[in-house]
């Protein structure tokens, strides 16, 4: 078109076009004749589609605000390659989306490694604290932009829900003058036309009460009391961000608002360093993340609690009173014989029964053995308490202290006395 373009010569004598940017054009007149828009939308749908097609041109270094948890979804650089991180997610067994910033340029486009991958949380809920920290003096500015932005959606809600009214309407109306303009004569195609304008006409009577009802909910949903509600909280934007009916694509909106973007490098710790609108930026040193067998390893106090509790109870007792104590284990889980013996193990902790023999206690056997009994009944003294044992493991093992010389002298003769009388009674009664 003449004066949107230009024309060059090339050097075999060809002519060669090319379309000229807005500013360069010869003649521009905004809304010169009636639009289906204004020349502000326009404008504006321009604008959003540039910046959707960021990520998918050959400057990848943004992308549109969708709705993953990852707050920093297209505006993450990698500090080793310079190129634009994706964002991967994997899904917990609970059903919870883990998002990680992973650089795979090289991996795509080379088949070599990824430069590097870098879980998000960390990194999120740094960021997220610098902009409460940096957005605390701009109140002001932030209210006016929130208010801006509800006000705009809300005319763009109603200027939708009207076109699908009009769109219905036009629809019914087209069905008449098909129904209209049939011959008489042809009643069946007169009869499948009239049901289609009744189809018509009831889509248009549903869409018109859609309209109304949504357009009812929106003027009860902003009184001045809820309007005065949504500016304090605009006003406060620590409360707004931290607010969890705020969405995270409006998180995201709110940080592209601010943010220019985030270069990340990973080495022995995550160094991310943020650059503003304007210029400014700022650096941050984040710790690395812990791996997955640190965040299962229980807490040390909970191994010395265990060591300390096997020199006096069983391990179903510990597993009870850690339980009753609040303790977990480093998956969070309650502790149970099994897990408290698991526990023992994989930590090198010297068993009860190992405690209790080192004390010197003897087993059933060997206690039998020294008494000249047999092992049940050192199990039915100790059930009637003549001695004392101790439960070595959840089973119910049992160890004995070793009897004194006396106790046990006094038990072989009272099985040297009870002997003789047997072969006494015997004798006595054999032969006239």
């Amino acid at each position: 078109m003449y004066g949107r373009t230009r024309s060059r010569r090339k050097p075999d004598g060809g002519v060669r076009t090319e379309p000229l940017p807005q500013q360069d054009w010869q003649v521009l007149i905004p809304d010169a004749h009636e639009g289906y828009i204004t020349w502000a939308q326009y404008e504006a749908n321009l604008q959003r589609l540039r910046e959707n097609a960021w990520a998918y041109g050959a400057d990848r270094h943004r992308g549109p605000p969708r709705e993953g948890p990852a707050l920093l979804q297209g505006l993450v650089l990698c500090g080793r390659c310079g190129a634009r991180m994706t964002v991967h997610y994997y899904v917990r067994s609970d059903g919870t989306k883990v998002p990680t910033y992973r650089c795979l340029t090289h991996r795509v486009f080379h088949g070599r490694p990824p430069c590097q991958s870098i879980h998000s949380k960390a990194v999120d809920e740094a960021i997220g604290n610098l902009l409460v920290e940096v957005l605390t003096p701009l109140d002001l500015e932030v209210a006016l932009a929130v208010g801006d932005e509800i006000e705009r959606r809300s005319e763009e809600l109603d200027r939708l829900r009207r076109q699908h009214v009009e769109r219905a309407r036009y629809e019914a109306e087209l069905a008449e003058r098909r129904y209209r303009q049939v011959d008489p004569n042809h009643r069946l195609v007169a009869d499948a036309l009239e049901a289609d304008w009744n189809d018509a006409l009831r889509r248009l009577t549903e869409a018109r009460e859609v309209y109304e009802r949504e357009r009812k909910a929106d003027l009860e949903g902003t009184d001045e009391a809820q309007k005065q509600e949504i500016l304090a909280l605009a006003t406060d934007f620590p409360r707004l961000w931290r607010d969890p009916r705020t969405p995270q694509r409006e998180k995201k909106r709110l940080a592209r608002l601010i943010i220019e973007n985030v270069t990340l490098i990973k080495g022995g710790a995550i160094e991310a360093h943020i650059r503003f609108k304007g210029g400014a930026t700022r650096s941050l040193a984040l710790p690395l993340p812990r791996s997955a067998a640190d965040l299962r390893r229980a807490d040390p106090a909970v191994r010395e609690r265990i060591d300390r509790m096997l020199d006096d109870y069983a391990e179903d007792e510990i597993a009870e009173r850690l339980n009753q104590e609040g303790l977990r284990t480093g998956a969070g889980l309650p502790f149970t014989l099994e897990r408290v013996r698991e526990f023992r193990c994989r930590h090198g902790i010297k068993s009860r029964y190992q405690r209790l023999r080192d004390r010197g206690l003897w087993t059933v056997a060997e206690l039998a053995a020294h008494l000249g009994i047999t092992p049940s009944a050192v199990l039915n003294r100790h059930a009637r308490g003549t001695l004392s044992g101790y439960r070595c493991d959840g089973r119910g093992q049992l160890l004995f202290e070793r009897p004194k010389n006396d106790e046990a002298s006094t038990q072989t003769s009272r099985r040297r006395k009870r002997k003789q009388s047997i072969r006494v009674q015997s004798t006595s009664g054999g032969a006239v």
